[in-house]
């Protein structure tokens, strides 16, 4: 009998699995495919599966890692007290053990991963070719008002339960509520319940900012067309990070909500492959010179 978690199942047992140091445990990492690599950064409350519907696309193409974020899915509690730059200490260490020092590599961060990403690329210049961010926090901008998401806890009903995981999906995660599947439902669920990490008072102030500011990474930027974490000025978001880097490479997904990546699958891949195959001026310049 198929179950909506199969695809989960499937690219879980199809990874190759590493462990690396956080906190008293350890955070888990999964890779697929072979390769330039490019490191997925999950949003909050999220685990791995966050990709779960662009993975095998990417697989294809790229050594692709994809960690459970420290506090998230499978991964150890950090140290408190936790900041932006300890979580990305965490995740630089693991990257370097788990890419063993390889040529640099591609960052694609979805919400508070972005934020994350940005602190790692502050870590690591040298290391990181581009970050792409995706509906990413900690950029210090006003928040679309919303319904207020609904509480789970203690809600004892299985059924019930669900439906409140659904209705959180329709009010931040997916603007299409016909999107809104069994698969996802599950994942959010299963997510919800295993986050340890309190990630929105960081998402909630200018730290991926600052971040950004400090250092010369690439940068482009992949955002929903009806994300609702940004409410309606997406153009405000644009601007933003077009003054880090006027070179920025910006797309949005149209029609997408905040997780664009599993509303809309194929329209988030073509934006992504777009951003990642656009060369940096810093690249072509580099390319240049040696020839």
């Amino acid at each position: 009998m198929k179950d909506a978690l199969d695809p989960v199942r499937f690219f879980d047992e199809a990874s190759e699995r590493h462990v690396t140091p956080c906190g008293v445990g350890g955070m888990v990492w999964r890779v697929w495919g072979e390769g330039a690599t490019l490191v997925l950064l999950h949003g909050g409350h999220g685990s791995w599966t966050h990709w779960i519907r662009v993975i095998g696309e990417l697989a294809r193409r790229y050594r692709v890692v994809a960690p459970d974020l420290p506090g998230l899915g499978e991964s150890a509690k950090p140290p408190e007290p936790y900041s932006a730059e300890s979580l990305a200490a965490i995740v630089a260490q693991g990257l370097d053990i788990v890419t063993g020092g390889e040529p640099p590599f591609q960052i694609v961060g979805f919400s508070f991963g972005g934020l994350i990403g940005g602190h790692v690329a502050r870590l690591l210049p040298a290391r990181v070719r581009k970050l792409v961010l995706v509906g990413a926090g900690g950029l210090g901008l006003p928040r679309g008002p919303r319904e207020e998401m609904w509480r789970w806890h203690g809600i004892e009903d299985p059924q019930r339960r669900l439906a409140a995981h659904r209705r959180n999906l329709e009010i931040l995660m997916i603007h299409d509520p016909a999107k809104v599947d069994d698969l996802a439902v599950r994942l959010q669920a299963e997510n919800a319940t295993r986050a340890r990490l309190k990630s929105r008072p960081i998402a909630y102030t200018d730290t991926l900012r600052r971040a950004l500011a400090s250092t010369e990474v690439p940068l482009a930027g992949i955002w929903g067309e009806r994300d609702a974490t940004v409410g309606s000025d997406l153009a405000e978001f644009e601007a933003l990070l077009r003054r880090l880097r006027p070179n920025l490479e910006f797309r949005s997904v149209a029609g997408a909500g905040h997780w664009a990546a599993y509303e809309a699958p194929d329209l988030f891949l073509e934006a992504l492959h777009s951003v990642l195959e656009q060369r940096s001026t810093a690249e072509t310049r580099g390319s240049s010179a040696a020839g």
